[in-house]
């Protein structure tokens, strides 16, 4: 396994997307039980030795990725004082999608009270969202996240998403008449509320 490691490393430095075990098994002649043994065994060295990069495995694959710690120096240096980020209304549509996929532009505007098809193709464009079939009863076009998303978020899987409960409001926290006038949105229904013009 000595020359497996460096070659592995050499490998993972040029990958643009997480590397799965058994394609890198393929390419370097070794078998899969080999590749993940030594993919584990630098993970556990690179933690060890306190580098400035981990290799985590994601969305089905493995890829070097720069450690939590080192955020802010990262940024700065990829950024410059450029924002690069995606908007608010943009993040709010994503996790509409994350969570209630494969769902439709109409349920996804529903939800969120606007209408949302400015920012859903920003999605589709930057490749965190893709078409995943129609909806049977209406043939409206359904939408999902992608692995691109997966591996942008750090996830192995969908499953790794967070549980909402805790970010929802408790029930009791709000009082019955001060309901009045808030607008009820009802994620099942498909009429959009009013468009929202300016998201972008």
């Amino acid at each position: 396994m000595s020359d497996l490691k460096p070659a592995l490393e050499a490998v993972l430095m040029v990958v643009d997307e997480p590397a799965a075990e058994a394609h890198l098994a393929k390419v370097l002649d070794r078998t899969p039980r080999e590749v993940a043994d030594a993919l584990h065994e630098l993970a556990d060295e690179y933690t060890a030795d306190g580098r400035g990069f981990e290799l985590r495995r994601v969305a089905g694959g493995w890829r070097y990725y720069t450690r939590p710690a080192h955020a802010a120096a990262v940024e700065a240096f990829v950024l410059d004082g450029q924002q690069a980020r995606l908007t608010q209304a943009a993040l709010e549509t994503l996790a509409v999608v994350a969570y209630r996929q494969p769902v439709s532009r109409s349920r996804v505007s529903a939800v969120r009270g606007v209408n949302c098809d400015g920012v859903m193709r920003t999605l589709l464009q930057r490749g965190l969202v893709e078409e995943a079939g129609a909806e049977p009863e209406t043939g409206a076009i359904l939408y999902r996240t992608t692995n691109y998303f997966l591996e942008r978020m750090g996830l192995r899987g969908l499953d790794e998403l967070p549980e909402l409960a805790p970010f929802l409001p408790e029930a009791d926290a709000v009082e019955p008449d001060s309901l009045e006038g808030v607008p009820s949105f009802d994620p099942d229904r498909d009429e959009p509320a009013d468009e929202e013009t300016t998201e972008a």
